[in-house]
């Protein structure tokens, strides 16, 4: 890679500064990675400093950074028609949507492709909606489904509650599965589901004829990696069932080996009547999302409009990454590896858990994993709370800059600290990782109580 020099560096820094917005944050006081390339499970600056992506980006490079595959299939799209509208049809949509039923379990074999996750969110709740006739979506508190209105206000994500008085109508919140915090104060081991019959109730309240869906995430992510009880979506989608109301799996980032399975789902036994996904779709190499639907539902519009549309849906160009993506995985054995790294990790956190009394937790499904960080085990007390004000993170602010300065890039928030690496990762890059982990939380151990 050519150098560049210093006034360059800081110019690229600066142009950014001056002539872009950037999310989730104030605008002053910012120093991004200014990124020059990237490669594998590893992410350089101008200064030639590398960082190992502990996040995977977003939790969506999922076959990590620069596989040329993907970029010869982008670039021989590009060369045979870039862009047509979505009345038209091209090969590599249908060779996406029969590699997409390929994948799937159970009956599901129609995709509407979106341009991300959070369209794929809004466009399932809009299909449920004039499928059964209903208006209300159940979600839970706990969980984020994208930043668009519709997505954020179903997801319970605080950092929508700037714009709380702007949220849309009919979304209903239910309590989370949150075992190492149960909201009603049981163990997993004896307790009735009382998760469950949490939902039940209120779905009593809000009336059953009410009620188009229950959207729920194929695995907790970003809002700490919750993990289901066993047999919690098996008698969520029970419920469904009982009632006449349809499941919406959210898989925009538990979906595409991210578990160490195709979809999160698949662990628990349980088909959907729709999968929204994205991120691991096309590994972040290009913008796409999609909305699988059950045979059921597509049937429905054989002989009538499918209200629901995007100037973008099933890019040509993007459709390429998506189905070059899926073949990545299967040819590299990247969901079996998953699998096996996320078993390695855990193993590796036993070690770490007697080393750092800060520990209070950890939890993962293949490679979407993360630590909860308390300041006393006994009553866990966290080191921040949920939504925890600046003036509460002080200590995971300092756990975060050392992580970045000891050449990690990951997703930490709250008392989180993620552990979602490529798929591609290998049992030396994830020691790698936890030695980083290992030397930032001797400051989170120095402020336990």
């Amino acid at each position: 890679m050519n150098s560049l020099t210093e006034t360059d560096r800081k110019q690229v820094i600066q142009d950014n500064l001056d002539y872009t917005l950037f999310s989730w944050s104030k605008q002053s006081g910012l120093n991004p990675i200014a990124v020059k390339y990237a490669e594998g499970v590893y992410i350089y600056d101008y200064d030639g400093k590398r960082y190992l992506d502990f996040s995977s980006g977003l939790m969506n490079v999922n076959i990590g950074h620069g596989n040329q595959r993907v970029t010869r299939a982008v670039v021989e799209q590009m060369q045979k028609v870039s862009f047509v509208t979505p009345s038209c049809v091209t090969e590599v949509r249908g060779l996406l949507g029969k590699k997409l039923s390929e994948i799937t379990t159970g009956p599901l074999n129609k995709t509407f492709f979106t341009v991300c996750g959070a369209t794929a969110i809004e466009n399932a709740i809009k299909l449920a909606r004039l499928y059964t006739g209903k208006h209300k979506i159940i979600a839970r508190y706990r969980a984020f489904h994208g930043a668009s209105y519709g997505a954020m206000t179903a997801g319970g994500d605080p950092r929508k509650l700037p714009s709380d008085a702007q949220q849309v109508p009919n979304i209903v919140h239910v309590e989370d599965p949150y075992c190492y915090r149960c909201p009603w104060g049981k163990e997993i081991t004896t307790c009735s589901r009382e998760c469950v019959s949490h939902i039940e109730r209120v779905i009593q309240f809000e009336g059953p004829d009410n009620i188009a869906a229950i959207l729920m995430e194929g695995e907790s992510g970003s809002s700490g990696c919750i993990k289901y009880p066993p047999d919690y979506l098996q008698k969520v989608r029970a419920l469904c069932d009982k009632y006449n109301i349809l499941l919406i799996a959210d898989e925009v980032m538990s979906g595409f080996g991210r578990t160490g399975r195709w979809f999160a789902v698949d662990y628990h036994g349980v088909v959907p009547d729709m999968i929204a996904t994205a991120k691991g779709i096309t590994a972040g190499y290009l913008p796409l999302g999609a909305l699988i639907v059950s045979d059921k539902i597509a049937a429905h519009y054989n002989d009538k409009p499918l209200m629901i549309g995007l100037t973008y849906s099933a890019h040509p160009v993007s459709c390429a990454a998506g189905l070059e993506t899926l073949n990545i995985y299967e040819d590299e054995n990247l969901i079996e590896n998953a699998a096996a790294m996320g078993e390695y990790i855990m193993e590796r956190m036993e070690e770490l858990k007697t080393k750092h009394r800060s520990i209070g937790d950890f939890r993962t499904t293949g490679l979407l994993g993360c630590l909860e960080i308390v300041k006393n085990r006994e009553t866990k007390e966290p080191m921040a709370e949920f939504n925890a004000p600046a003036s509460q993170m002080e200590v995971m602010n300092k756990v975060a800059a050392k992580i970045k300065e000891l050449g990690m890039y990951t997703f930490v928030r709250w008392n989180y600290i993620f552990t979602c690496p490529p798929l591609t990762i290998t049992k030396e890059q994830i020691d790698e990782g936890l030695s980083i982990i290992s030397e930032a939380l001797e400051i989170a151990d120095g402020n336990c109580i």
